[in-house]
């Protein structure tokens, strides 16, 4: 045992192989472990912001597919009840007859209504 270590003090003397090679054998490597275990309640309190949250779908006013909130619809091309892209204007002429076919399909079937705050005074007022 003391022949090694003379050996190995000779090597890291004479530099002929770095130092980290020469006491690679008599070192112990050994990989980090933690002091304690976690507990169930740290565990948990630690996963209790992982959880997923449900996907508000709304329907579109004017043609009925399913939107995302605060997104404008991608087949009408309106938000908040306002036409901001003209969709039609993009697509070919037999597929911009059936979409207006279909948005004329849904406003028969689904009738807006006019909300109190359109119309005259007067109208209001009787109300």
């Amino acid at each position: 045992m003391v022949a090694k270590f003379v050996q190995i003090l000779d090597l890291i003397t004479n530099l002929s192989i770095p130092r980290s090679e020469a006491t690679r054998d008599y070192q112990k490597i050994g990989m980090g472990v933690p002091k304690q275990r976690k507990t169930k309640a740290r565990q948990g309190n630690r996963r209790s912001h992982h959880a997923l949250s449900a996907v508000t779908i709304l329907s579109c006013p004017k043609c009925g597919k399913e939107v995302l909130p605060h997104r404008l619809c991608e087949n009408c091309g309106t938000y908040k009840q306002r036409e901001v892209v003209n969709v039609l204007a993009k697509l070919d002429k037999k597929e911009r007859k059936r979409r207006e076919k279909e948005q004329k399909e849904y406003e028969k079937e689904h009738p807006q209504e006019e909300s109190p705050a359109s119309g005259t005074m007067e109208e209001l007022s009787k109300k």
